[in-house]
């Protein structure tokens, strides 16, 4: 999933690790913990996946056990009995956001329980060093490593490993391999690491280190993303000091970068994929490989070669992704391609060892019914992209997954594919909205998959994503207060890039007209209080800030409002449709508006600016009620339409805020805040107009960066959805 693009560091030059720590609870003040919290019941709002999904790994000696690792969204345990997968990070907290990204997993095949995962998200010099998770019962409890190297689970190279494996000679000892660092060495089973001896690569700029490690019988093989095509790329050890390069292994661009690997032990082969880039995109070359590890014979059984002419007359580039042998057949495998954009991406099996390959797409059926957004506005499904991620259960040969960019797709016969997603979500939610009447409780938007109207809490949107036009990634989604009915939605779309609805979010038709910077620059987007006018504003991905246009006839006629203040998010008052406010972060002003939107003037200065993420909320039924959050600033409220602003002393941080149905008895509606009252940053529900504030999410249940947007229910008091950075869209309901 895809936040932003990441860049590149420079190549660290030493390596240590901190002594291990357990996760503890967060600390609270005192007067925190004599206020008995209400107990909360959490759980996803079910889309169903929607991330890229860059790893699967069945456990070789447990029937029915798997594990799943996600760029953004934390790590996952499969159980067969009950064919779900249970979230197994979701206690990493507000400090920890980093660590959501898992950069490699590793089980370990003598002792069945045992876990571990290697996180860290971005490389970057603002993002923290990386951490090792370590556990005794399958991810129910972890103890932890700080490291102070960094991975880049949400970087380019992804989709390649494992990086993270049991020494399979010895269980004490493991090893991780690094973008920028080389290869570590833990010889008491993850406590400490240490950079390993004798490891002849030497990381370059480029941040793809060692791509994976293997083991086949007691060797164990590093594949190397930093060679030039010429150089060796695949090491190996055969007592744990000595690496060397495998002789005769395969050169040129089609087998630069080896993506993965795995070992059939049956007939001692060991099959590596390879691309000319570690994708998951660009990749346009590739190849597959097998060594006879007896004899170090190389063959190359490439199933196709990239560069022929797709269907539709392009040239047909892919790379290789994905590679998995069939425990129980030898000289089965099974091998998927990478950035097959022309020809669409598919799975090769061979059960000869590769001599003979058969499509596995060419007999396809698919049943996408559980989660119908796959159908990407009513296309037929396809096969899937990004597919790096691939397995065959050990314990059933006709049993198959493979992780796309949004899903993951399994089979039990070789031919009919269906979602195999329950419980895993992975959601980059970036807009919501619960409405006060109507079927749907919830409307949201999100990165990648663009707006969804959720009739229910307990199964995917049966209208999938909304369409007409279909976004990729949604920018604005707005309600008029006084007329529920009517919504709005802005967004990257390739046939329009705003849309309204007059049936409260179930159907939705384009504006007449846009902007000609919509296309570009498509940003938030307000309606006023009976949907008479609309404000558009526009921001580039890279932060260029353009001028904010006015609609009073439903998008078909666009006008240039100057005095509004560049890139600003407008918000509407949900009382008097006159009124529009907005915070300009640049210069820390208020700027409110009351002739609809024709035009802005200054009310209160001097607040603290300089952060694009402030914001602002209106209380509902209210007009002129303004809360302001200030991210580590505190937060603000006015209620004189801007003029005038207070610091509310009762919390110190606010991120996001939102309102909720008032409780039995209360005059003003709840108040749900993500910030901190105490020394940790957490979800909060105030029902006194924010005098106080009673914690409402737990230790447990954390979920990294939470800090885009947050809304009560106004038809259920104490029910509240949070969007999250990767773990899709929780609710909470007390019990």
């Amino acid at each position: 999933m895809r936040t932003f693009q990441p860049g590149r560091r420079a190549v660290l030059a030493g390596v240590a690790v901190t002594a291990a720590v357990s996760v503890v609870p967060a600390l609270r003040s005192p007067a925190h913990a004599a206020t008995t919290p209400p107990t909360y019941r959490w759980r996803n709002a079910v889309i169903g996946g929607t991330g890229f999904v860059t790893g699967v790994l069945f456990h070789p000696s447990v029937r029915g056990l798997a594990y799943a690792r996600t760029d953004i969204g934390g790590a996952y345990r499969w159980d067969d009995r009950v064919a779900r997968w249970t979230p197994l990070t979701d206690h990493l907290g507000w400090d920890d956001w980093n660590l959501l990204g898992v950069e490699a997993m590793a089980v370990d095949p003598a002792h069945r329980d045992r876990l571990y995962l290697a996180l860290g998200t971005y490389s970057q010099p603002w993002a923290g060093n990386g951490a090792v998770l370590r556990s005794e019962d399958r991810g129910a409890t972890w103890t932890r490593t700080d490291l102070t190297v960094k991975l880049g689970a949400n970087e380019d190279g992804r989709g390649t490993g494992e990086r993270l494996l049991v020494d399979p000679r010895d269980s004490d000892t493991l090893w991780l391999g690094t973008r920028h660092d080389g290869l570590l060495k833990s010889t008491d089973r993850g406590a400490t690491w240490a950079p390993a001896t004798g490891f002849p690569a030497t990381p370059s700029a480029s941040g793809q280190g060692v791509t994976f490690l293997v083991a086949a019988g007691r060797v164990v093989y590093a594949g190397w993303g930093d060679a030039d095509g010429a150089s060796a790329n695949l090491f190996r050890t055969t007592d744990g000091t000595t690496w060397t390069a495998v002789p005769g292994q395969p050169t040129g661009p089609a087998a630069r970068v080896p993506i993965r690997a795995a070992y059939d032990r049956h007939t001692r082969a060991l099959y590596v994929t390879y691309a000319n880039a570690s994708g998951p995109n660009g990749q346009s070359d590739g190849s597959v490989h097998r060594l006879a590890t007896a004899t170090g014979t190389w063959t190359d059984v490439t199933p196709v070669k990239p560069g022929g002419t797709a269907p539709d007359g392009a040239t047909d580039t892919f790379g290789y992704g994905g590679v998995a042998v069939d425990a129980r057949r030898p000289g089965t495998v099974v091998v998927s391609t990478n950035n097959r954009w022309a020809a669409v991406d598919t799975l090769f099996r061979s059960t000869d060892g590769g001599r003979g390959w058969t499509s596995l797409k060419d007999t396809a059926v698919f049943d996408v019914a559980e989660t119908p957004f796959l159908k990407w506005g009513g296309q037929q499904p396809k096969f899937g992209w990004w597919i790096q991620a691939l397995a065959v259960d050990p314990y059933d040969s006709r049993h198959i997954v493979y992780g796309t960019g949004a899903t993951l797709y399994g089979t039990r016969d070789l031919k009919h594919w269906a979602p195999q997603i329950r419980g895993l979500e992975e959601a980059s939610v970036v807009q919501l909205i619960s409405p006060p009447v109507g079927e749907a409780h919830l409307i949201s938007g999100s990165r990648d998959i663009g707006v969804m109207y959720h009739e229910r809490l307990t199964a995917s949107p049966s209208r999938g994503m909304a369409t007409n036009p279909v976004f990729g990634s949604a920018t604005g989604l707005a309600q008029a207060a006084g007329r529920p009915a009517y919504v709005v939605r802005t967004g990257w779309g390739d046939h329009g890039n705003g849309a309204h609805s007059n049936d409260g979010g179930r159907t939705w038709a384009p504006f007449a007209a846009q902007p000609d910077i919509a296309k570009s620059a498509p940003g938030p987007i307000a309606t006023n209080a009976d949907g008479s006018v609309l404000l558009w504003s526009f921001v580039h991905w890279d932060g260029t800030k353009y001028a904010t246009h006015r609609s009073a006839d439903n998008g078909a006629t666009w006008s240039e409002v100057s005095s509004f203040p560049k890139g600003a998010t407008p918000v509407a008052d949900p009382a008097d449709p006159t009124l529009f406010y907005a915070y300009d972060t640049d210069t820390g002003t208020l700027y409110a508006s009351t002739d609809s939107g024709l035009s802005f003037t200054e009310r209160a200065g001097g607040l603290p600016s300089g952060d694009s993420q402030f914001r602002l909320a209106a209380a509902p039924g209210r007009s002129g009620d303004l809360w302001l959050s200030l991210k580590w600033n505190g937060l603000y409220r006015s209620t004189d339409g801007g003029a005038t602003f207070a610091k509310i002393t009762s919390c110190w941080a606010s991120y996001t805020l939102g309102f909720g149905k008032a409780a039995d008895g209360a005059g003003y509606p709840a108040i749900y805040l993500v910030g901190s009252t105490d020394t940790s940053t957490a979800v909060h529900r105030s029902d006194d107009e924010a005098r106080t504030w009673v914690r409402i999410n737990d230790d447990d249940h954390q979920w990294g960066w939470t800090g885009e947007v947050i809304t009560g229910d106004p038809r259920i008091h104490g029910r509240v959805y949070l969007a999250t950075n990767g773990r899709g869209i929780q609710y909470g309901e007390p019990v």
